[in-house]
Order: structure tokens, then C-alpha cells, then sequence
């Protein structure tokens, strides 16, 4: 049952308690605390680490495998210039599966305990604290486990010689976008793509949290007609 009136402690772990407020829960998790230091999630030390992450982590493990996977593919006989092509289409499908999780899943409306739950786990957790940079890339364990669908999936819509190339592109794909997000809230660009990224991303942080689902670019924004407006008083469509 959802308590009525209940707040949460920030004192003390924090994913059991958010299931408890029921509809407010997206409020309160819309709300930022703007701090480098990141909550406590749970009192188990093990499933306490498993949720902090360095970034460089993720380059680190999951790189070697995109260079194997793609390198199978010149070994099955295609040209270089052929595996790149399809490594590239890896990458491009990447950005709308990027798209359509942060839009779809990651944004979804929850209201009962175990879905609030599972929604701060996803991502409600970094709404709330947007600048804890131990939970901005997602860890390389559950990487691990969705990769075996995703396998799956490249197979049905390739050839047996494609298919690796084309989950390593979609594999880099996913590297690309976990740095880039970590780039986004904590680096200081100087030049203009990188600093109309940060811009566009704080934006959905703090300003538009329903519009502005891109991360690496805005092009599915654009086509699907989901970008914030460019000024603060404009409404959004």
C-alpha cells in the first residue's frame, strides 16, 4: 500500500523508498538535486557497487569487443570498405534504438511501487541527480545481459557474414552515446557541436523533461517532432 503524504529520506538508501509514493513519484523524481554526490541506493555493499561506475570503464570492456565482432567479419571475406559500411548502418540504427529507449522506456509513467521502483533503477535515478557521475553510464553487467536479445536480432535482420559487423557498429554505437552523456554533464566543451550538445541535454534535464530525447545527435527529435522549443516562453507542440 502507498503511504499517504510519504516522503522520502535522503538519508537512507533510497530505490525502496521511492515505490511508496505512488502518483507523486514523478514529480518528486522530476525535481533535480544538483549535486556531484550521488545518493545511497541500497544497504547491501555488493548491489551498492554494482550501481557506481567510472566512465572509462565502458570504452575499456566493451571496445575489444566491437574490434572482434566487426573484425569477423573480414574474416568471413568481405572487403574492409564493405565491413565499415555496415558497421556505420550499426552505429546509425544505434541512434534510434538510443531514441526510442530514452523516449519510450526510459520516460515511461509510473505509479505503482514496483514500477516507480524499477524506473529510478533505469532512469529516474538520474533525473533526480543528473550530476552523479557514477551513475551516468549504464553498468557493464546489465550491458552484458541485453546484448544477447540484441545478438539475436542483428542475426534476423542480416546475413550470417554481416551480422558481426553490424552488432559491433551497433555496439560502438552504444559506447559513443554512454561517453557522450557522461561528456555532456561533466566536460567543458569549447567548441561548437560539443557545446550545443551539453546545451541541448541540460535543456532536458532542467527545462523540457518531456521534449529533447537525443543524446549524441537531435535528428530523431526532428523527425519524429519531439524537440524543445528554442525559447523559454515558447509552448511546446
Amino acid at each position: 500500500m502507498v503511504a499517504q503524504g510519504f516522503t522520502v529520506d535522503l538519508n537512507k538508501p533510497l530505490v525502496f523508498q521511492v515505490g511508496h509514493l505512488g502518483e507523486d513519484y514523478q514529480d518528486w523524481v522530476h525535481q533535480p538535486i544538483v549535486s556531484k554526490e550521488g545518493p545511497r541506493f541500497f544497504e547491501s555493499d555488493f548491489w551498492e557497487f554494482l550501481t557506481r561506475n567510472q566512465w572509462w570503464v565502458i570504452p575499456l570492456i566493451w571496445l575489444p569487443v566491437v574490434g572482434v565482432s566487426i573484425s569477423r567479419s573480414v574474416r568471413y571475406g568481405h572487403t574492409i570498405p564493405q565491413v565499415v559500411l555496415v558497421a556505420i548502418l550499426g552505429i546509425f540504427v544505434w541512434t534510434l534504438v538510443e531514441y526510442t529507449l530514452h523516449r519510450f522506456l526510459f520516460h515511461i509513467k509510473t505509479k505503482s511501487y514496483w514500477s516507480n521502483t524499477i524506473h529510478y533503477l533505469l532512469h529516474g535515478c538520474h533525473h533526480k541527480h543528473p550530476m552523479d557521475g557514477l551513475r551516468l553510464v549504464f553498468p557493464p553487467a546489465a550491458t552484458a545481459v541485453l546484448l544477447f536479445p540484441f545478438w539475436n536480432l542483428v542475426k534476423l535482420i542480416s546475413t550470417t557474414t554481416t551480422a558481426p559487423a553490424l552488432f559491433g557498429g551497433g555496439l560502438l554505437g552504444y559506447v559513443i552515446y554512454d561517453v557522450t552523456h557522461y561528456y555532456v554533464h561533466h566536460g567543458q566543451p569549447t567548441s561548437q557541436i560539443p557545446k550545443g550538445l551539453k546545451k541541448y541535454h541540460l535543456n532536458h534535464h532542467f527545462r523540457v523533461q518531456d521534449k529533447g530525447f537525443g543524446i549524441t545527435s537531435s535528428l530523431w527529435d526532428k523527425v519524429f517532432g519531439t524537440l524543445p522549443p528554442s525559447k523559454l516562453g515558447e509552448k511546446s507542440r
